[in-house]
Order: C-alpha cells, then structure tokens, then sequence
C-alpha cells in the first residue's frame, strides 16, 4: 500500500514539472502520466496500427522533457519502447531522463514536419529504460527547481541584471541545469554563472529565449478564456503582422491585439487566408461612389456578410449598408458616365449614430 502511494506521488510529481496532467486509470486508486493526451504540446499516434508493407522499422523515438521540450533518438533493436515510458537518454555530459512520446513509423513524419535530416544530423542515442535508482535520482533533482529558480532570481538581482529568469530545467543526472532567460539587451552574466556553480555545484547552461517562447514555457489563460495556444498544441511561430488584422477589418488597438506575450496574437493569422481568398472579387473600397446627391465613401467592410458600409461626404454619421454586387453595378455605371440618383436606392441598412435602423430586408440584428 505504501509503495502504491508513493507511485502515485511519483507520479503527480512528474506531471506538474513535466507539464501533464495525471489521469486516473480504470481501477479508480491509480494515477498515470503514461496518457500522453493531457500533455503539453502532445502529439497523437493515429500511426499506431499502421506497419509498412516491407515490415521495416525506424529506430528512432520522440522523447520529451520539461515544458513540451522534445527531441529524437536512436535506440538499439533489443529495446522495446512504449509512449509514456521513462527512458535515459544521451546528454552532454552524463545522461537525461525523458518520457517516450512517439514511436513507430509516425516518427518518420515527424521529423520531416520539423525539417530533421537523421542523414544530416546526429542523433543522440536511448541508453536504457529508467531504472529505480535514475528515477529516483531525477526525482531529486526536480524538487529543486523550484527552490533554484528563486534563489537565481534573488542572485541575479542583486547583481543588478536586466535579464527575467524564466525557468529551471536539472538534467536527469543531476549534474547540469539549463537556465531559460529573456533579456531585451545583451546582458553579460559571466559572474552569475559563476556565482551559480558555486551555489549549486552544478554545470550551468544560459538559454536565451524570447517572450513567446516565455509564455509557451509558463503557459497561462488568453483572453478568449482558453489555454494559450503556444503551451498546449502550437510547435512553431509564424510572423504577425498588422496587416493580418487590416485584411480582417480589426480595431487597430494594441490593447486588443496583443496577446500575454505583448506580441501580436498568433490567432490572428488562423483565418486569415480565408478573409483574402473571400475578398478577392471585392471592389477597391478607395473608390468613391459618384450620386446626384454627392459622393459617397468606404466606412467599414462585413467581409462574411458580403456587405460594405458607405456614407456621403457631408453626413458621415449615416452609413448605409450596400451589397458587394450593388456596389460593383454602381462603379461599372460611374464609368460609363451616368450618375445614378441617390445611395439610400441601393442600401439595404442604415447605420446611425450608433443605432440600427432597419431599412429593408431581414433583420439586422445578426449583423453585430
């Protein structure tokens, strides 16, 4: 019964530093982390029945670390691995203990997503599965990340380093840690790492990383009320830029655009080829509509709707909602040289000054 506690305690542990959640098996008293389906930036093996035809087998393995820190291995034929297995792995120097995340022939594919040439570079190598003494020799060094994190940010502080310590990751052998920082200059932490060797007795690794790697790392609650896509599915940034949220007819607010990291929300750009591709028979809306009554100008644009938003120069508080093929008739007659009467002929709502008011058509309280 005590082992079985301590199992589960194991167990608990990993999964809070090793960024998974615990998942209660079938006999309702134990608790795994071998369920990689909970896990930071997991991946999912929809492989796992599949055997190529010639029946060969790449003996490469994904492994993972702390914080979705994943890498790939070589490992000899005589292993058998499973995901969700502890294993040792080569490290520089001495060894580390990570946890199998995929195996089989979708590792294949996984390295050509991540651009990884086994041909090119050198993998390091599976030594074992973990055994009793290297888990519990892991474990240690696991309950002082914590501890070291704080006493580094203390250290670094009173150095007077403009640098944010981030995180703390000990190598399974307990003889190196990396030390994730973010610094918006140059930050020269030679007599840190110093002070760090003497306080730890470890070998020490600077990582500089930057404020979207940070918030992947720490994780966090965006402002659409969900987990942050870059800690738990995102693998890869792509650039944003402002003209992402221009094509999409955003508010150009700061304040709304930027998301825990201060950057641009990577969201941004997840429809983004969908407004282009949806604009694309869109008339220029820099042209202005020539009327009887005056000359009418591009407000704002309801890309989903179809629907531009135009007003008179000398009343620009009452928008009038015009179909994008009412506004393309209007252009072709403007070029022609005929002036079509009045906007309100063509309009299906109108805007003003706030307030809806339904014109013709079906209601418009759908529109906002």
């Amino acid at each position: 019964m005590e082992g079985q506690i301590d199992e589960i305690k194991k167990n608990q542990y990993i999964s809070s530093a090793r960024g998974c959640c615990t998942v209660q098996s079938g006999s309702g008293s134990h608790q795994s982390v071998n369920q990689q389906k909970c896990c930071k930036l997991s991946s999912y093996n929809w492989l796992e029945s599949y055997q190529e035809p010639n029946n060969s087998q790449n003996y490469i393995a994904e492994i993972r670390f702390k914080n979705g820190r994943k890498d790939f291995f070589t490992y000899p034929i005589e292993i058998t691995l499973k995901d969700g297995e502890l294993v040792a792995v080569e490290a520089s120097p001495g060894h580390d203990i990570g946890v199998v995340s995929l195996t089989g022939d979708i590792v294949r594919l996984q390295m050509k997503r991540k651009n990884v040439d086994p041909e090119k570079k050198e993998l390091r190598r599976v030594f074992r599965h973990a055994r009793l003494a290297d888990v519990e020799k892991w474990l240690d060094a696991l309950s002082e990340e914590d501890n070291t994190l704080r006493k580094t940010r203390v250290i670094a502080m009173d150095l007077g380093l403009e640098m944010k310590i981030n995180d703390v990751e000990y190598q399974g052998d307990r003889t190196k840690a990396i030390f994730y920082y973010t610094a918006s200059e140059r930050v020269d932490f030679r007599e840190l790492i110093k002070k760090l060797a003497e306080a730890f007795r470890i070998r020490i690794e600077m990582r500089q990383i930057g404020v979207r790697q940070e918030a992947a790392k720490l994780g966090g609650i965006g402002s659409c009320g969900r987990e942050l896509c870059c800690s738990s599915w995102m693998s890869a940034f792509h650039s944003v830029s402002t003209n992402s949220a221009r094509m999409q007819h955003l508010s150009l607010n700061p304040q709304k655009l930027a998301g825990q990291c201060g950057k641009l929300k990577c969201c941004l750009n997840y429809e983004l080829e969908a407004y282009v591709d949806a604009q694309k028979d869109f008339p220029d809306n820099r042209v202005r509509l020539k009327f009887k009554k005056g000359n009418a100008f591009h407000q704002k644009t309801d890309v989903n709707k179809r629907i531009m938003w135009y007003a008179y120069a000398d009343d620009s508080n009452n928008m009038m909602a015009i179909p994008v093929d009412k506004i393309k008739e209007i252009i072709s007659l403007n070029n022609n040289g005929k002036i079509p009467a009045e906007l309100e002929k063509y309009a299906q709502h109108k805007e003003q000054k706030g307030n809806i008011e339904k014109e013709s058509g079906d209601d418009f309280a759908s529109y906002f």
